[in-house]
This record gives structure tokens, sequence and C-alpha cells, in this order.
């Protein structure tokens, strides 16, 4: 199917945890769409060359792989598990562009709580119950385990109890849902989250240039949310002593004060955490008049 050169399409859950941080990611990077009703699952991009596709999460990478929608925001899990699933077909080469830093989760093995765990190696000869089948199967095969795979759609920690599996390997949050079914995490899989998913090919015509552009405002976005501009005043001599303990400002703005010869402007863009204790150890190091303000945009 071929697809317009002077759009991208965006591929993204209609309903579920990944929804709403999605939308408000694109929101924040200023693309607007039209809807005019909850259940329209193709939204126009309003006054940008974009459009929208809602869809379920587990459609959203063969229908990047097929060129039906050219990007995607979808859990590192659900690409992952298609991408091996796609091998050695035509529809083969789905890669990940950025993470986004929501929808956190692992896929991990679990098993009964009092089964007494030794190592992966126990997991031969048993049954495990997934819905991530070919990522379990590449998990063991490095391992040269041979177990059972069951391929399950849903309810894979009730799969124990029906005596379908003697373990599973599942997606885990809080593992509160393994502890209320008697299981124990033991390995750690993959770490997921949302990312946002593409062909590993360029276009070749003009999406090319606008991906640059939608990646370039999904950066700022996501640069913004953990950076913070700190101003302050320090003396010449208390200036080295101030900038260490702002590693990770690139290369913070010095200006003189007007009418103090002595005394020094500091504006530092940080991009990790700028806590109480920071701020603390920064007055100490002779920093006065200590500001911290939030980035609303941020375009490199």
């Amino acid at each position: 199917m071929s697809r317009p050169s002077d759009r991208l399409r965006v591929a993204m859950q209609k309903s579920g945890r990944l929804s709403d941080p999605a939308r408000n990611l694109l929101k924040q990077a200023g693309f607007q769409f039209r809807s005019n009703d909850k259940d329209q699952l193709f939204c126009y991009g309003d006054g940008c060359a974009v459009d929208l596709v809602l869809v379920r999460d587990d459609d959203i990478p063969q229908l990047i792989a097929e060129n039906v929608c050219d990007l995607g925001i979808v859990g590192r899990n659900v690409l992952q598990e298609k991408a091996l699933e796609l091998r050695g077909t035509s529809h083969a080469g789905l890669q990940e562009l950025m993470p986004l830093a929501f929808g956190g989760c692992r896929l991990s093995l679990a098993v009964p709580n009092g089964l007494d765990w030794r190592g992966p190696s126990d997991l031969d000869g048993r049954r495990i119950a997934t819905s991530y089948p070919e990522l379990l199967g590449e998990y063991l095969q490095a391992r040269g385990i041979d177990a059972d795979i069951v391929a399950l759609k849903g309810s894979v920690e009730i799969a124990i109890k029906l005596g379908k599996a003697d373990a599973i390997c599942d997606l885990v949050s809080s593992g509160a849902t393994l502890v209320a079914n008697g299981l124990k995490e033991t390995e750690i899989l993959l770490q997921s989250e949302a990312v946002l998913a593409c062909q590993n090919t360029p276009f070749g015509d003009g999406r090319d240039a606008l991906l640059a552009d939608f990646l370039a405002r999904i950066d700022g976005v996501m640069k913004v949310q953990a950076s913070k501009l700190i101003l302050c005043q320090t003396g010449k001599r208390e200036l080295n002593a101030v900038l260490r303990l702002l590693p990770d400002a690139a290369a913070p703005v010095i200006s003189p004060v007007w009418g103090d010869d002595e005394a020094l402007n500091v504006q530092a863009l940080c991009t990790s955490a700028v806590t109480w204790q920071r701020l603390e150890a920064m007055k100490s190091a002779g920093a006065r008049g200590l500001m911290v303000l939030p980035v609303e945009k941020l375009l490199a």
C-alpha cells in the first residue's frame, strides 16, 4: 500500500495505559488533530502534516511493517516480539527510534512461591506460559534450555493454577498481580517502556524531512521534561566551585553584574534533577540569589 509522501501517519494505542501519555506527548510537541467523535480511529492533523491512527497496540508494529503507518508509539515488548516474529519475511525491518520514558514495565519469568529457584536451568523440561513466545524462545535458546512454550493471549498468571504450565513469562509493573496469584519473580528478560518505532530504512521521499522535524520536536519535549534553568550570582573566586556542582549543564552562560566588578551572573540549563541538597551545596560554594525555573519548550 503506497503512502502519501507529504504527510506522516502515526499509529498509537486507542485506549490503554499508553494512550493518554502518548496523546499528551504529541500535544506538548505542538501536534493537534481533528477529532469529533470519541470512536474516530483516523484523526487528520490540524495545521500539521502528521495524522493519527488509533488502533490496538498489538497491531501497531504490523501496520508499520506493511507501510500502512510510518511511525508508532508502542511498548518495546510489543515491538520486539513482532520484530522477531517477522524475521525472514518480506515485512522484516522494524526498529526503535527513541525511548519515550513512560509506560515502564518488565518482561519477567515467575514461578510458584514454593519452588526452590536456583536459576534459569530449573526451567529445563518444564512448561512456560506466555503471551511473548518469540522473546521467551530467544531467551531459552540463548541459554540452551529445553522447555515447552505455552502461548496464551491473556490471563497468563492463572496458567499454573489451571495446570497448563509450571512457570510463566509475563509483563510485571508493581508485582502485585504475581503476589495475588502466589508467584514470585525470578528473572527479567526485558526492561520495557513506550518507544517510537519505525521501519529501519529511509522513506526516500518527503517524509524523511517530516520525520526529522517530528523527532526534533519529540526530543525537545523529552529534554524539557528533565530540564530546569538555574539562575544565580556568585563571586569570581567562587565561580569554579559553583560550576563543579553543575556537571550536567552544557556551556553555562557567565556574564558580569552591573556595578559590581567581583560578581558574575550564572545561567545554566541542567538536564538532571535539581534537588534542595544540590541548591544548598551551591549556596555553600558561594552562589546567591538561586532561582530554578521550568523550561516550557526546547529546540536544539
